[in-house]
């Protein structure tokens, strides 16, 4: 039996929910740290070489949460198809890995920019980024119509990206 609610199998088992709830928590997560974004603290910050405009975060995170949440689809849509113990436990340890990253992700913005604790979001980052990396791996194994990998390879190159960003932020804003 999965530690999981069985109410987290079935929005993973709604293509349009399993989209959907990254991409709400996400908006949501922005929408309460926006204001921070644009505080004196984050402004007066030394940005790493290669930051973007602030405008690109919102698109880029929609397409990634979307992503992220249509591979947790087809994880369930194995973990539905298994045949054996193992293919099941498999698929059930991935989906608790993708709820974790979902909750760690969630709760970066508020860190770094309510709490203002630039060094506790990168342990954050750090933190998500060895979640979704076994996460993916746990993914791929599984036996699913499409590639989960292809799916969350964005995410994995944007976390290492992110995580550049917020060390940068640490580095040059001692």
């Amino acid at each position: 039996m999965s530690p999981l609610p069985e109410v987290l199998f079935d929005v993973a088992r709604n293509p349009f929910l399993a989209v959907g709830l990254p991409i709400g928590l996400g908006a949501l997560s922005g929408y309460v740290t926006g204001q921070s974004t644009k505080s004196n603290w984050f402004k007066t910050l030394t940005p790493p070489p290669g930051n973007p405009p602030r405008e690109a975060f919102g698109p880029v995170w929609t397409i990634l949460y979307g992503l992220m949440g249509y591979a947790s689809h087809l994880t369930v849509r194995a973990f539905d198809a298994a045949v054996t113990p193992g293919g099941t436990a498999q698929a059930d340890q991935a989906l608790q890995l993708y709820y974790g990253q979902l909750l760690i992700n969630i709760l970066y913005m508020p860190v770094f920019f309510v709490a203002k604790q630039k060094e506790a979001g990168l342990a954050h980052l750090l933190a998500l980024t060895g979640t979704v990396t076994a996460m993916t791996v746990k993914m791929h194994g599984l036996s699913t119509p499409f590639s989960t990998t292809w799916f969350l390879a964005p995410y994995c190159a944007w976390l290492g990206y992110a995580t550049y960003l917020n060390g940068g932020y640490v580095f040059l804003n001692r």
